[in-house]
């Protein structure tokens, strides 16, 4: 069974930084697409970087040049590493793992960005 265990949420001042992690139980890590997807009170769930198993990276317009994804495959662990955090990034950040066959998703973690 797979399982996704978030971490490293917290409540940061605007401009600061968090380093949320996600592992993943079981052997299957090195074949999945990650990514996290964050969703703010009242609305959608929405992308914020997802990770290919081959290390191609996406991001979305907002986070561009703030947010950086990565992973370790030895550790079966996925990273967002956020700065210069703003109000609007406040959200639960989800960790999603993929393949051809499955979706997986953690339970969350909550980010506030608050002065």
């Amino acid at each position: 069974q797979v399982q996704l265990v978030e971490s490293g949420g917290g409540l940061v001042q605007p401009g600061g930084s968090l380093r949320l992690s996600c592992a993943v139980s079981g052997s299957i890590f090195r074949i999945l697409s990650m990514g996290w997807y964050r969703q703010a009170p009242g609305k959608q769930r929405e992308l914020v970087a997802t990770i290919t198993s081959g290390g191609a990276i996406n991001y979305a317009d907002s986070v561009k040049g703030r947010f950086t994804i990565s992973r370790d495959n030895a550790k079966n662990t996925v990273y967002l590493q956020m700065n210069s955090l703003k109000p609007d990034d406040t959200a639960v950040y989800y960790c999603n793992g993929s393949s051809v066959y499955n979706t997986y998703w953690g339970r969350g973690t909550q980010v506030t960005v608050s002065s």
